[in-house]
């Protein structure tokens, strides 16, 4: 995915700016956690009808407080602060609002797709027998939960591919836009979870448990795993909904849906990624409303917790409010530092999986932390640090690269041929199944070349901490992106 070119880049603006734009047009509005609510102009019925009086339209357009993007949830037409003026502008001037455009093709067939495995997959409890149903739900690790709970959630299982289906209905008229697949795969002595999405990992926005929420629930569970809600909900029977990429990111285009909760406690997983991720999700969310469940031996992941018989409803109870104040003692913090003692390893950062004498110098990536790289010219600086960042990012960390001095194109054909350990222009017909592959990875490219003013810069790279949840970023090189004018001053 790249990000705007700087010849157009995402206009910024700012929450001021969109509140006085509303008063200015009379547009009411009220504020929200993360978005601002506002009746929709695109729910009027025919065009002939003149439209309801805002004062009494349901506020179902929402719009995203840093961003200024926004979603109507009635008729799931979105797009960005710009389209959103453009909408009011031609309202003023009688001209109806657009329909909802047809999904681009891509899309649309990857739906064709989902539907045909919908179709085929079986409701787990319809197996053709109870040995198979019980080997199948003990190879997934839920032989804890219930038949009913599995029926609740729409979840089926593909004999063909021994995958488990999990829906992504549309919140609107219930239709299935998606669905992803889970299998597990034993890796020596280990078993992993593999996962798939249809549509691809961008365009999946499923937030798994939806058409469950009521109306009137204020209180959420938000995990890392639909497997862990599917646990919570039997446990506890609070509204739980999993995220469609764990731990990764939180996409800015979910927060709508997360808007009606006064409460909600953020149970991603049981290391310290699901612990940072977190912390990082509630700021999203608005810090005042969230609370976090500290991974550790006595709360594990859901799903663990309910194999293991503790006691979920307890562990909800116990989640830390995530607002901090701005003075705490020694006794507040006592149990984050037992944590950081405990999990030395994780405390050091994600190791790298091809250096490992790397990780005996620097013991893995932590957040917050500034590396350089030096060496002559040609010396294989770019070489390496794309390989090192590769591994980074097929371990999920999301990776925004800026290359000022070799462009996107010879930058990515570096990286997809050391992703895949091959020549590819000698196998060229392996090309589109290594690039499906390198597609789904979390890594994302700035269009910048040569020199450019620091703040559009990081202007861009803050937008792309908000938008993807970004947490690692490369910058190759600092001189090229500086202009060697500004060589001799303190930058």
């Amino acid at each position: 995915d790249v990000l705007p070119s700087p010849e157009g880049p995402v206009p910024s603006v700012s929450i001021t700016e969109i509140r006085q734009y509303l008063r200015a047009q009379g547009i009411p509005f009220h504020d929200g956690y993360s978005c601002l609510h506002t009746p929709s102009l695109f729910t009027d019925g025919r065009e002939d009808q003149p439209p309801p009086p805002a004062a009494s339209a349901p506020y179902t357009l929402f719009i995203d407080k840093m961003t200024g993007s926004f979603l109507c949830t009635a008729t799931l037409a979105e797009g960005t602060w710009q389209d959103f003026q453009a909408n009011v502008e031609l309202r003023h001037r009688g001209v109806p609002p657009p329909r909802s455009e047809e999904p681009e093709e891509d899309v649309r067939r990857a739906r064709e797709d989902a539907r045909c495995i919908w179709d085929r997959a079986l409701p787990l409890w319809e197996l053709l027998d109870e040995e198979e149903t019980n080997k199948t739900k003990a190879m997934f690790g839920i032989s804890l939960v219930t038949d009913a709970t599995l029926k609740r959630f729409r979840v089926r299982y593909l004999r063909t591919s021994k995958s488990l289906v999990f829906p992504w209905f549309s919140p609107r008229n219930a239709t299935l836009k998606g669905l992803k697949l889970l299998r597990v795969e034993k890796k020596g002595d280990a078993m992993a979870y593999v996962e798939e999405t249809l549509p691809r990992f961008d365009s999946y926005h499923n937030l798994f448990g939806l058409p469950l929420i009521g109306r009137r629930d204020t209180e959420l569970v938000l995990t890392g795993w639909e497997l862990d809600a599917l646990a919570l909900h039997q446990a506890t029977g609070v509204a739980s909904l999993a995220l469609p990429r764990g731990a990764t990111c939180l996409p800015p285009a979910l927060l709508p849906y997360l808007e009606q909760f006064k409460r909600i406690t953020l149970w991603l997983g049981e290391d310290l990624r699901s612990w940072e991720a977190a912390k990082l999700f509630a700021r999203k969310l608005s810090l005042k409303r969230c609370s976090l469940v500290r991974p550790g031996d006595l709360q594990p992941r859901p799903l663990e917790a309910l194999n293991q018989g503790l006691n979920l409803t307890k562990i909800l109870r116990a989640a830390l409010p995530a607002s901090h104040k701005s003075i705490v003692s020694f006794r507040q913090l006592r149990e984050e530092v037992f944590g950081e003692l405990v999990n030395t390893e994780q405390v050091a950062g994600i190791k790298w999986a091809r250096f490992p004498e790397l990780n005996k110098l620097l013991k893995g990536h932590r957040r917050g932390e500034l590396t350089i790289f030096t060496g002559p010219t040609g010396s294989g600086k770019t070489t390496f640090i794309s390989e090192y960042a590769l591994d980074l990012c097929m371990q999920g960390v999301c990776t925004l690269w800026g290359s000022f001095e070799i462009n996107n194109v010879r930058l990515a054909k570096i990286m997809l041929t050391q992703f895949a350990t091959r020549r590819l222009q000698d196998q060229l017909e392996l090309y589109d199944e290594w690039a499906d592959r390198f597609e789904d990875l979390p890594l994302y490219f700035m269009t910048f070349h040569g020199q450019q003013s620091i703040k559009t810069v990081i202007d861009t790279m803050q937008h792309a901490v908000y938008m993807y949840d970004i947490t690692h970023v490369v910058v190759d090189n600092l001189q090229f992106m500086m202009g060697h004018e500004h060589l001799s001053v303190d930058r």
